[in-house]
């Protein structure tokens, strides 16, 4: 035991029987500076009080001194059956003693020695296995005695070394190898060479990946701990050889390529194998504020134990053979303490079931100017109206059950309605059909109502925007920004005149940058806003949707793998309600501020008036300018900050209570930005930018058509 390595962080243990050891421990004896510990009595008379009484053999087993160089200090301990003997006792019979002398027969491995500190130490304190391998590269920081249970005496030093330093003081005969340059490439087959079970808590993917390959190779079961609502991983390779490694969780994912992957390239798979909608809400939120006021994951002691106790008691089982199969469970503390409740519990009652109900749509609708309508936009493709088609006229009016929060006063229902009924001039000019077109508020309980009478007229550059706007889509590509041709700002800005708008573009670098920082803190709150975010969520229309034909299709939004799989972060309420309390969550609007700044140009349409009528004369002027800046070869994308709508300070506070405040400090800079007169409404913003198609078109719901008779 003389190796300076070994000395480094093992005992070396001494036998005053044998001459040589007898030699080193005058030595140290005569060393001022070693401490020499001598409480055998007590050991040996707590060793004569076992019950059954130990044999005679084991009661004269010679005593050893253990030395520990770190420490300089030597401890007078039992021989190595006496010290297990006793050492283990109160582990019967939770675990009997030919139990005992089966798991000391194990070999484990613990790579990744932060959780692996705790976990490596109880394995060892239960007595449940005969050797253990620890493996970490790393040095022990400050900031690991959160979570690590090390001191201040071990910092800056080698992870492995601190851990196998804290077995060899719970037990000197323990045998422990260490890996200190960690799990690698290189040394894996080394690693795992004799060992019966292996503990992964390394921190890189590449690693998690490679190690259980090889593990699976030597059908070696892998168990995980993870200290986030206690998921504990079981991979039993050793009974399933063919098993796919991480459950298959990472897709298809060619691992050859992982080591030469960017870490934002590994979030996707990261998120797939944690999966994110399950994570804890206080971690899920913390994630969105690594390198802004968080530098790493938050880890906490207790979660770190209650992954310790599971992986000892899936090394029990293991090793003992008993049933545990491949798989995935939490043991989250959390929720079990939430579930408290008086010994004798009431009875508790189901929830009730509750039906979708809502009409079933009509099979078909073949009418042009009823489809037309349709295709109009709305927010969140939440299409707020109802469509009566008759012989001789089409009627379409505000639905009130179909509006959200951001629509104050219905006003984005209002220019929703605007732009159907642009739609349906459009529709109607192309057949010939072109009537005169009434718009109404308040008329039988209903906001606003427009009505166009079919009759014989024509308006042939109506009719030459049917094509395009049958093609008109919402494009959420980033995109590359492009300068405007005078021609085209000239045309965009007569359409809007056309139909009693004006339209404003802001072009300038500076006059983005300004936008984007506003429009990207008021995302921030349409996050952070309890029912803000639910409905925003709500609108997402997710693969295998059973209401396919409303809301934003999750492809449309243009997303690369990494954003995609944070969205299962962010949709989550409950990750939001901690970044709300934590006043953090900067990096929401993330995605806004780089849209806005890659833009060629913010479109901003007003009208003069406030009234719904005047919305709706604006909703037209939108989809006008929508159709033509498309067919231009512009990508088009509205944008609706959530203080888009309001109109006063009791707007705001109905839109967000908490950021009221900041949401009109937000309008209002907007408006010195844009340079509007006092008595123009903002109807609505775009970017227009150079991009591919959009992935998939938008479906539009039929259910909100009532009648089509002809």
């Amino acid at each position: 035991m003389d190796d300076p390595e070994v000395t480094a962080y093992g005992a070396q243990i001494l036998d005053p029987g044998e001459p040589d050891d007898g030699l080193v421990l005058q030595r140290l004896r005569d060393d001022p500076v070693v401490e020499f510990i001598d409480r055998i009595d007590a050991q040996l008379a707590d060793l004569r009080g076992l019950r059954p009484a130990p044999d005679s053999e084991l009661l004269g087993e010679r005593t050893r001194w253990a030395y520990y160089p770190w420490r300089r200090a030597a401890v007078a301990v039992l021989g190595p059956r006496g010290f297990r003997a006793l050492r283990l006792d109160r582990n019967r019979n939770n675990i009997t003693a030919r139990e005992q002398a089966r798991l000391g027969s194990l070999s484990i491995g613990v790579a990744g020695l932060s959780v692996g500190h705790v976990i490596a130490h109880t394995l060892a304190v239960q007595g449940l296995c005969g050797r253990i391998r620890l493996a970490d590269f790393d040095h022990l920081e400050l900031s690991n005695l959160n979570r690590v249970p090390a001191t201040v005496f071990d910092l800056g030093l080698n992870k492995a070394h601190v851990a196998a330093r804290r077995i060899a003081e719970l037990d000197p005969y323990l045998a422990v190898d260490v890996f200190d340059a960690g799990v690698t490439a290189d040394n894996v087959d080394a690693f795992l060479d004799g060992l019966d079970i292996v503990v992964e808590e390394c921190d890189s993917l590449d690693m998690k990946v490679a190690l259980r390959m090889a593990a699976r190779e030597r059908r070696i079961p892998v168990v995980m701990a993870t200290s986030d609502r206690g998921r504990v991983d079981v991979e039993r390779f050793d009974h399933e050889p063919e098993r796919p490694i991480l459950h298959g969780l990472l897709g298809e994912l060619n691992v050859d390529l992982l080591s030469a992957m960017s870490t934002r390239e590994k979030i996707p798979y990261m998120l797939r194998y944690d999966e994110a909608e399950r994570v804890s809400p206080r971690t899920a939120a913390s994630l969105i504020e690594i390198d802004r006021s968080l530098s790493t994951w938050p880890q906490l002691a207790s979660d770190v134990i209650v992954g310790a106790s599971a992986m000892a008691e899936a090394v029990r089982r293991i090793g003992l053979g008993e049933e545990l199969k491949s798989g995935r469970c939490r043991i989250d503390m959390g929720w079990a303490l939430d579930q408290l409740d008086e010994v004798e519990t009431a009875e508790h009652r189901p929830a009730p079931d509750i039906g979708q109900g809502g009409p079933s749509a009509p099979a078909t609708v073949d009418d042009t100017i009823v489809a037309a309508a349709l295709r109009a936009p709305s927010g969140g493709n939440s299409q707020p109206w109802y469509i009566d088609a008759e012989s001789t006229r089409i009627t379409i009016s505000v639905a009130t059950e179909h509006s959200s929060t951001m629509d104050v006063g219905f006003r984005g229902s209002a220019v929703s309605m605007g732009a159907a009924l642009y739609n349906i001039r459009i529709a109607a000019a192309a057949r010939g059909m072109l009537g005169p077109v009434s718009v109404s508020e308040d008329v039988d309980g209903v906001p606003l109502r427009a009505t166009m009478h079919f009759e014989n007229g024509d308006d042939r550059a109506l009719a030459d925007l049917y094509e395009p706007m049958l093609a008109r889509e919402t494009n959420r590509h980033r995109g590359t920004p492009q300068p405007l041709d005078d021609q085209t700002i000239k045309l965009l800005a007569a359409a809007a005149e056309r139909e009693g708008a004006r339209l404003r573009l802001l072009t300038d670098h500076d006059d983005l940058s300004r936008a984007a920082t506003i429009f990207g803190a008021a995302d921030r709150i349409r996050y952070l806003t309890p029912q803000l975010h639910k409905e925003m969520v709500s609108e997402l229309r997710w693969p295998r949707d059973p209401d396919p034909d409303t809301g934003i299709d999750v492809k449309s939004l243009e997303l690369d793998a990494s954003d995609l799989a944070l969205l299962d972060v962010v949709r989550r309420p409950d990750v939001m309600a901690y970044l709300a309390e934590w006043n953090a969550g900067s990096a929401l609007g993330d995605g806004m501020r780089d849209e806005v700044n890659a833009s060629s140009a913010l479109a901003v349409i007003t009208v003069t008036g406030e009234r719904l009528t005047d919305y709706a004369r604006g909703g037209s002027a939108v989809e006008a300018v929508w159709i033509l800046a498309q067919r231009e070869g512009l990508a088009v994308r509205p944008l609706s900050p959530v203080f888009l709508h309001a109109r006063n300070a009791a707007d705001l506070n109905e839109l967000s209570p908490g950021f009221a405040a900041e949401l009109e400090r937000l309008q209002s800079d907007f408006v010195r930005v844009v340079g509007t007169d006092p008595e123009e409404s903002i109807v609505l913003t775009f970017r227009f930018t150079t991009a591919p198609p959009t992935s998939v078109p938008s479906r539009r719901s039929l259910s909100r058509v009532r009648s089509q008779r002809r």
